[in-house]
């Protein structure tokens, strides 16, 4: 198997919450292992059941990551990145209805001025999502 490039998103402390969430919106196998299965001491907050590392395998291909950070690391929420859903397929819209809920939407699903319907959100866990439906012209 060749190399892979695959998001891991950093939570302060409700990682379970938003990985689960996705599960539900994404559908898929999500195996989760906290510091305390790991054996690590430096839990966020010396609670052993944060999440140390997550991984959701959508039935689409997806594969997203995350973690609870402890405290040695340097997190600050923002918005240097996004999640990108692309393709042509419906379900995509189905998606963004579904995390958008509990969210802001930045930009509504519309068709844009490039021929794509394409729309924005903030979920309800402050990751930013974008999804472009390409061939709705």
């Amino acid at each position: 198997m060749g190399s892979q490039l695959n998001p891991c998103l950093a939570f302060a402390g409700n990682a379970r919450q938003a990985m689960e969430f996705y599960r539900e919106v994404l559908g898929g196998e999500l195996d989760l292992g906290t510091y305390r299965d790991f054996g690590s001491t430096e839990a966020p907050d010396g609670d052993a059941d944060q999440i140390m590392h997550s991984v959701l395998s959508t039935p689409d291909g997806y594969t997203i990551m995350a973690w609870d950070v402890p405290e040695r690391v340097p997190f600050t929420p923002g918005t240097n990145v996004a999640l990108f859903l692309g393709g042509d397929d419906a379900v995509l819209r189905d998606y963004f209805e579904k995390l958008s809920v509990g969210g802001t939407v930045t930009l509504p699903l519309a068709k844009q001025s490039w021929g794509d319907e394409a729309g924005s959100l903030v979920d309800k866990f402050g990751i930013t999502w974008m999804v472009n439906l390409s061939g709705r012209r």
